[in-house]
């Protein structure tokens, strides 16, 4: 095998996603023949060094896992929290290797999230320039006037954490269901942190919920709390709305600190939850146009 960058070898080890197997790196975690690894740039071979990560040695080949979630609210996408709230994590059963969530959803939001073990999948479809459309239902405080819904499909600039002020995409907007407090149907090709709520205060409106209800090619078609494996079909659709070109879904060529199997479970019809109901209804797909 080539020798390829040390994040990616982690990456598609299903140890961390490519940034943070950047800062193992950078933390100085990673050695390579015995010697400390520090510089982001270094390549190496996984058939001929030997690359260990926090003292553990990289062997064996993994098949990758590829998971869609319904996220409940009141859980947070991470791996863990330092404030000892539910994770995503919990809501897995029977799932023993390590994977990680592709983005986020924040603690009061739900719906649609993909989690797996294929850093290069991972860091394709989070990286800005990918432009995998995410949509989302929204139920809105009172209703925005036409003036303020022109402003989000053309893009308006939000805060950031940071105090700046950056400009977003133009994003697709229709309303799902009229009354006092309206829902709407959002789709996004980008994902800056809470930007969705960032959007809608910036027209004078609080959001009170936020469901994600499709992903690129995917739908949401599980129970809140609930998750299934992806077909294989149905990754090779998502590599190439991230631009990656086709190949085995097995994972072959990865490597691994441990291998293990994935979950079973049967595909269920594909439809999206109507958000004012119980119970879900069949909907028409939608052509393609952080933390939400």
């Amino acid at each position: 095998m080539s020798a390829e960058r040390l994040q990616k070898i982690i990456a598609a080890a299903g140890i961390a996603s490519r940034r943070n197997a950047e800062k193992l790196i950078a933390s100085g975690a990673v050695s390579v023949n015995g010697k400390i690894v520090t510089e982001l740039g270094t390549k190496a071979d996984i058939d001929r060094d030997h690359i260990r990560v926090n003292g553990k040695l990289l062997h064996g080949a993994e098949h990758h896992v590829y998971l869609l979630m319904n996220k409940p609210k009141g859980f947070v996408t991470t791996v863990s929290d330092p404030e000892g709230r539910p994770t995503v994590m919990n809501v897995l059963r029977g799932i023993r290797v390590r994977v990680y969530p592709i983005g986020r959803l924040d603690y009061a939001s739900e719906g649609l999230l993909l989690l797996t073990n294929d850093g290069e999948l991972a860091h394709a479809l989070m990286k800005a320039s990918s432009h995998v459309a995410k949509t989302y239902v929204v139920k809105i405080a009172g209703t925005p006037s036409a003036d303020g819904l022109a402003k989000i499909r053309r893009g308006l600039t939000i805060p950031t954490d940071r105090g700046q002020r950056v400009k977003t995409a133009p994003a697709k907007v229709r309303v799902v269901r009229e009354s006092e407090n309206p829902w709407y149907e959002l789709t996004l090709t980008e994902g800056r942190n809470r930007q969705i709520r960032r959007m809608f205060e910036e027209i004078g409106h609080h959001v009170e919920k936020i469901k994600r209800v499709r992903y690129g090619p995917l739908s949401l078609d599980v129970p809140p709390g609930e998750f299934r494996r992806l077909s294989a079909g149905e990754v090779e659709k998502l590599k190439a709305a991230a631009g990656l070109s086709r190949g085995s879904t097995r994972g072959d060529s990865s490597t691994s600190l441990r291998t293990d199997g994935g979950v079973s479970g049967k595909k269920r019809r594909t439809t999206v939850s109507d958000p004012h109901k119980s119970g879900p209804h069949k909907t028409r797909r939608k052509s393609r146009p952080r933390e939400q």
